[in-house]
Parts: structure tokens; sequence; C-alpha cells
């Protein structure tokens, strides 16, 4: 039988043209994640999707933005991900932040 934990999974989803000071808005999530210490993250690119405006967003034929989805996961205990979210204040409006429950297979980390 397999062992599970309860953990937080927060996931925020962007566009690949959203930038904070000139960065990936992505890479900028996984920056402050990773010196939060956060246990790992993941960025995720989307083939298509839409948002709040209802317009689809997909692989640019001709345009000059690639408005792509992009979303960022990362999965920890619930105080470390609580704790992690007043670092993402000042991006609150340019994405969705979700948080939620999960159920996680408990794994041994790897040596080395």
């Amino acid at each position: 039988m397999s062992s599970y934990v309860r953990a937080f999974r927060l996931s925020i989803y962007l566009g690949n043209a959203d930038v904070d000071h000139h960065r990936p808005l992505s890479a900028e999530i996984l920056f402050r994640a990773r010196r939060a210490g956060l246990s790992g993250a993941t960025t995720l690119h989307g083939i298509e999707g839409y948002g709040h405006s209802g317009k689809i967003h997909d692989t640019p034929k001709w345009a000059i933005a690639d408005r792509t989805p992009i979303t960022v996961h990362i999965v920890d205990t619930a105080e470390r991900i609580r704790a992690f979210l007043p670092h993402l204040d000042d991006l609150a409006g340019k994405c969705l932040i979700v948080v939620d429950e999960v159920q996680v297979r408990a794994r041994e980390r790897a040596q080395g």
C-alpha cells in the first residue's frame, strides 16, 4: 500500500510574453521559489488556452508576441507555501495564483 501525505500545490497561470523587469515572469517565479527554499518547481508550456478575456491564445503564426500559456507548479507543505505567497504579492496583478490541497505519494529523496 502506498503512503500519501497532505501537501499544498501552488499553481501560477501566466502567458509566455509576461515579464517582470525585462525577465520572463516564469523564470522570476522559479528564482524566487528556489531562493525561498521550496522543494521544487516545474514550468509547463501550454499549446493554447484562454483566460478572463475569453480570447484564445495559441502558437502565433505571424504575431510579434507569443501569448501561449505557461503554468508554474510548486508542491510543498502548507506552511512553506503559505510563507511563500507574500513573495508573489507584486506579481498578483500579472497572473492567476491558485493554491489547493493535494495528496502526494511519499518518496525518498535522491542521494547525492
